[in-house]
């Protein structure tokens, strides 16, 4: 047995789990790479254990094979993630002991997404908006926005009717300009 066959890689507990769970649903590494928006390679590396997924990553696998909640806390953790974070969802956040503290950015720009993933557990909806970056076209969090699913819902409803009222709203009409026939007719004098 060679050195590097005697030497188990970090993660490959982790990335055993996870290619089961593909394997279990019938997914090929080419169409759970691409529903998740990394390489083949890239999830092919994860699975044999040689690297540990981005946490926005592991949790788009968690999502794409339907890992339940449970199982998706072990997976956490073997990735070394605070696991306190299931299903995308702090569940501290829900421990009304605790005090709550609320960031405001102060740069409010808009910040546009390409890619979005949702989550929905026991204590409400987690959204995920993520842009695609140049560097092997790993999508990357810009934005991360937890609800309860009322108000999910509810952001459901107000979307459905600004979409439908821009959609309803007519084009600036352009002023008619009348052609007056008389003035346009040359005279021959």
């Amino acid at each position: 047995m060679s050195k590097e066959e005697g030497v188990k890689k970090p993660f490959s507990e982790l990335g055993e789990k996870l290619k089961l769970y593909r394997e279990r649903r019938k997914r090929s590494l080419a169409e759970a790479s691409g529903a998740v928006e990394i390489e083949a390679a890239s999830l092919e590396s994860i699975e044999k254990g040689e690297r540990r997924p981005d946490e926005e990553i592991l949790s788009l696998l968690i999502s794409y094979f339907e890992i339940e909640e449970e199982y998706a806390s072990k997976l956490y953790r073997l990735a070394g993630y605070n696991d306190s974070l299931i299903g995308g969802v702090d569940q501290a956040a829900f421990d009304i002991s605790q005090p709550i503290a609320m960031l405001m950015p102060v740069d409010l720009r808009i910040v546009y997404t390409d890619t979005a993933h949702v989550m929905v557990n026991n204590f409400g909806v987690v959204m995920n908006f993520m842009q695609t970056n140049g560097n092997g076209g790993q999508p990357l969090a810009v934005s991360r926005i937890g609800m309860s699913k009322e108000h999910a819902q509810s952001l459901i409803k107000m979307l459905q009717q600004s979409l439908k009222q821009a959609e309803n709203q007519e084009a600036p009409k352009k002023p008619r300009i009348k052609k007056n026939t008389q003035d346009n007719k040359k005279t021959d004098a």
